[in-house]
């Protein structure tokens, strides 16, 4: 036998054996995290260690924000600053005694935001509860007696007392959705998993759920519509009595219920790969239980897609409140319930737009403010933060936004990996 043979041998025997023993890790740690949760649900210790992962909030990287702050356009007398250096900062919870602001990630981690001076500057940033193995838990939401949800891939999380354990690595937590079964395993995948949660006023858990294809083939249709993938589901607190609240929607990663009219808003992803300017991007209005929007047969606003050109779309289907500039990726929003800004901006809808990935001249990265109108329809909406797309390239990507108890408004940006705060001075 050849050295060359040999070596190859050896080589291919070791890749097996690191890959075997990658898996065994693997299952080792999802047993782990399974233990942990049942300890953790039954209020007992998991043995985590007390020394937390934290993140740094001085140094040059909070000098490099400001920098980049700096150049951001604002309306007069508003201002931005850095709030937090947050990891791959998405979705914000904002703890409704504290102010604790718990932060979502599409990785594998959950961070605890405290400002404990009140200054408007956070002082710490730490992993929430590190004995759990999250799964792109983008989703985070508070009810309004301080039950923390996490919306992960494939699974909901319930902490009933988050903003006040959160300071130990052991925090009582219970599946509401347990794994593999929010959505059906097989229709797992790498793409539009960023789950997004909110109660809504009947109390009831809603969250996102955005279908994984750019459009999906028509074998799919009846599985998706029954499960409610590529639509918004509806459910009681403690995961019972699901059904799907709304359909037709191709990737909504930004929800949130109008406190007026407790009509629903959402925003949606349009079609990718017809053009820089078609489709549309999607500001939606649910105002029942059952509607559909549009999706697959639109692309986004009225434009049909090609694979169901040739198909009746139902008759019913909604239309947008608001057509956005195309690929300009739609995300975060909610509503403003605040008084620290002027009255043009209470009672209106912040929401973010991440910036185009795939589109010839870039577009986007900035947050929009669209106002409504007396009967609770939208009227009109245009930028309200925007300079982090400079000369093609992002500088940051706005990918949520929420509203500090102050009535200031933050602003998550999960490339640069930080959350700012926009907040007004007469």
């Amino acid at each position: 036998m050849s050295l060359f043979r040999r070596g190859s041998q050896t080589a291919a025997l070791l890749a097996t054996t690191m890959f075997a023993g990658a898996v065994m890790l693997s299952a080792s740690a999802q047993a782990q995290s399974t233990d942990n949760m049942q300890k953790l649900s039954n209020f007992q210790q998991t043995g985590a260690s007390m020394e937390m992962e934290t993140v740094p909030q001085t140094g040059p990287r909070a000098e490099a924000f400001k920098k980049t702050l700096a150049g951001i356009k604002l309306p007069d007398g508003f201002k931005i600053a850095l709030y937090a250096i947050v990891p791959d900062a998405r979705e914000m919870a904002v703890g409704p005694t504290t102010g604790a602001v718990f932060v979502g990630t599409r990785k594998s981690k959950v961070w605890a935001v405290t400002d404990r001076d009140k200054d408007r500057v956070a002082d710490e940033v730490k992993v929430f509860a590190p004995s759990i193995q999250f799964k792109l838990p983008n989703g985070v939401c508070f009810s309004k007696d301080g039950f923390l949800f996490v919306a992960e891939q494939n699974r909901v999380l319930l902490f009933p007392a988050a903003e006040f354990f959160y300071e130990g690595p052991d925090v009582a937590a219970f599946e509401v959705v347990k794994q593999g079964e929010l959505i059906p395993p097989s229709e797992e995948s790498y793409n539009h998993t960023a789950r997004v949660c909110r109660i809504g006023p009947d109390d009831k858990l809603y969250i996102t759920l955005g279908q994984p294809f750019n459009v999906f083939a028509p074998e799919k249709y009846d599985l998706y519509k029954k499960n409610g993938i590529g639509g918004i589901v509806r459910m009681d607190r403690d995961g019972k009595n699901r059904e799907v609240y709304a359909w037709g929607i191709r990737n909504s990663v930004g929800m949130d219920f109008n406190p007026k009219d407790k009509t629903l808003w959402f925003t949606d992803n349009q079609v990718d790969g017809m053009g820089d300017t078609i489709p549309p991007g999607e500001l939606n209005r649910a105002t029942k239980s059952g509607q559909t929007f549009g999706f697959p047969y639109f692309g986004g606003g009225s434009v049909r897609t090609v694979e169901y050109k040739d198909q009746t779309p139902p008759a019913d289907s909604v239309p947008p409140q608001v057509e956005m500039e195309a690929h300009a990726a739609d995300l975060g929003m909610t509503f403003y319930t605040g008084k620290q800004f002027p009255a043009k901006y209470q009672g209106g809808i912040f929401s973010v737009q991440h910036g185009s990935w795939n589109r010839t001249d870039p577009v986007g990265a900035r947050v929009m403010f669209t106002t409504l109108n007396e009967d609770g329809t939208a009227a009109k909406t245009e930028p309200f933060a925007e300079g982090w797309l400079v000369n093609g390239e992002y500088l940051g990507r706005p990918a949520s936004v929420a509203q500090l108890n102050d009535g200031s408004l933050l602003v998550a940006d999960d490339t640069s990996g930080a959350i700012y705060r926009i907040s007004y001075e007469k």
